[in-house]
């Protein structure tokens, strides 16, 4: 007895340490005798009926949004290559466009995508300027396969936003949401064509308003950045998508995201429908934006600041200039003081500010309150345009622009003149085209070495334009003449 006892500890000790000696993967597997674990029976119940419910808006949502094709075709570069024995290498480095010929080659035909939606039934198209700029066709397929090619109305760096139309009726549309009313933890759906995967909706909720994440290419003054913060997954594709509420309104269009790798990483943006009902409108009116200007020089109000300048409140926007002659200046406001409310919205930094006055047009009068010293104030301020700069005003077949009215040429005379495109000037009056000596009658065929055949690529070329610009055309015998035009600031 005392020895089996003995051998009995023995294995039983012996057996203890091999198990715990090294790592040991259980797996488990219950015994038909057993009782299964109800995990269901650990919680409360749920109410089903109070959970939040997507479908609705995504079955309004879905069949507004469309996929976008941007088409660059193949480009003729010249090099100062002579003919030399590496021909063919070249050849296969750039592929058979590659030229032989003394110093040119030629680049492949390419493509971008991205998602836009349908904002009016009659078949416009609202998407992020970056998905289509420079494009030479743009092919628009519906959520039911359809295909069209649309064409380019306008388009605005500044707010990276784009205006298309396609030629169709009866098309189901996004409605505009109120996006000021959109709340921090709100539901939203982020509707798009991630990766070509077409009519993919995820959803997420409204992390941050006004953000400013210095992402848009066009570097100056006037760009806006109030962005839609939420944690909807969005990728590549997504780039003019929609933003909805649970309501299936357009709130938001969504534009880039936060990411090392460049796949979403928790992160995105999204420019607000107060902004991109306003752009739109512009767009499909005239052609170009209305932008309004309060002429001021601002900056947050920082802990710094408010030190430096012995401000009470550690927030609303700083007026560190102000123009002499602009529309803030002209309503008795003063450099120095601190912009808190523009028509009774809180305003607590420049992207807030930013946001509010970029709904608004040139004449239009809003109500600024603000402090000076610790003493509140509210002014109504008419807001101005932007000085010096040449406004483009587009009625039905012509385009006003600086004092000039251009209107397309017809078959005949580019015929006539040995053309395959451009515009011509129908009516000239005093401005930067008269000063420069052009004539009526006289037809642009290219600015800054940008072909211009038709109006829209006129309208196009010079909303990105400031400054002096080169202007390519012809007489009316066809003899090619250059110009240099100023188009000011």
């Amino acid at each position: 007895m005392i020895a089996a006892a003995l051998l009995g500890g023995s294995i039983t000790l012996g057996s203890y340490r091999l198990l715990t000696s090294r790592p040991v993967t259980v797996l488990y597997e219950p015994s038909v005798t057993q009782q299964p674990i109800h995990l269901a029976s650990l919680t409360a119940p749920t109410n089903h009926a109070s959970e939040p419910n997507f479908v609705h808006a995504a079955q309004i949502a879905t069949p507004a949004v469309v996929h976008i094709k941007a088409k660059y075709e193949a480009k003729v570069m010249q090099t100062p290559r002579a003919n030399t024995p590496f021909d063919q290498f070249f050849r296969e480095f750039f592929g058979e466009g590659f030229d032989s010929g003394p110093g040119e080659y030629k680049s492949q035909p390419q493509h971008a995508t991205g998602s836009g939606v349908i904002i009016a039934a009659d078949g416009y198209i609202v998407t992020n300027n970056h998905v289509i700029e420079g494009a030479d066709q743009i092919e628009v397929t519906l959520d039911d396969n359809r295909k069209y090619s649309a064409q380019l109305v306008g388009q605005d760096s500044n707010t990276d936003l784009a205006l298309l139309k396609i030629q169709e009726k009866g098309l189901p549309y996004l409605p505009f949401g109120n996006s000021d009313t959109l709340q921090v933890g709100e539901w939203i759906l982020a509707v798009g064509n991630p990766f070509n995967l077409t009519s993919t909706v995820t959803k997420g909720i409204v992390s941050a308003k006004a953000r400013t994440i210095d992402i848009l290419q066009n570097k100056s003054q006037m760009r806006i950045e109030a962005f839609i913060q939420t944690d909807a997954a969005v990728n590549r594709g997504n780039s003019g998508g929609a933003l909805v509420n649970l309501k299936g309104e357009l709130v938001g269009i969504n534009t880039a995201i936060a990411t090392n790798t460049g796949n979403f990483a928790g992160y995105s943006f999204a420019i607000p429908a107060s902004i991109v009902e306003k752009i739109t409108n512009d767009l499909k009116k005239y052609g170009a934006v209305q932008r309004a200007m309060l002429g001021i020089s601002i900056r947050n109000v920082d802990a710094d600041l408010a030190e430096k300048e012995g401000l009470k409140k550690l927030s609303g926007v700083y007026i560190a200039d102000i123009s002499k002659n602009g529309a803030a200046a002209e309503a008795g406001i003063q450099a120095g003081d601190v912009i808190v409310a523009i028509n009774n919205n809180k305003i607590k930094n420049t992207s807030q500010l930013q946001e509010q006055i970029a709904r608004y047009k040139p004449n239009d009068k809003v109500r600024i309150t603000y402090y000076r010293k610790d003493q509140e104030s509210t002014v109504t301020v008419t807001l101005k345009s932007m000085e010096e700069k040449v406004q483009i005003v587009r009625k039905k077949d012509t385009v006003e622009i600086g004092g000039a009215t251009f209107e397309n040429i017809d078959q005949a005379t580019h015929k006539q003149l040995g053309i395959t495109g451009g515009v011509r000037i129908k009516a000239l009056k005093a401005g930067p085209w008269k000063q420069a000596g052009l004539w009526q009658g006289f037809v642009i065929t290219a600015i800054d070495r940008e072909r211009v055949e038709h109006l829209d690529q006129l309208v196009n070329i010079l909303n990105r334009k400031t400054g002096g610009i080169l202007v390519e055309g012809c007489s009316q015998n066809g003899t090619k003449i250059y110009h240099a035009v100023d188009l000011g600031n």
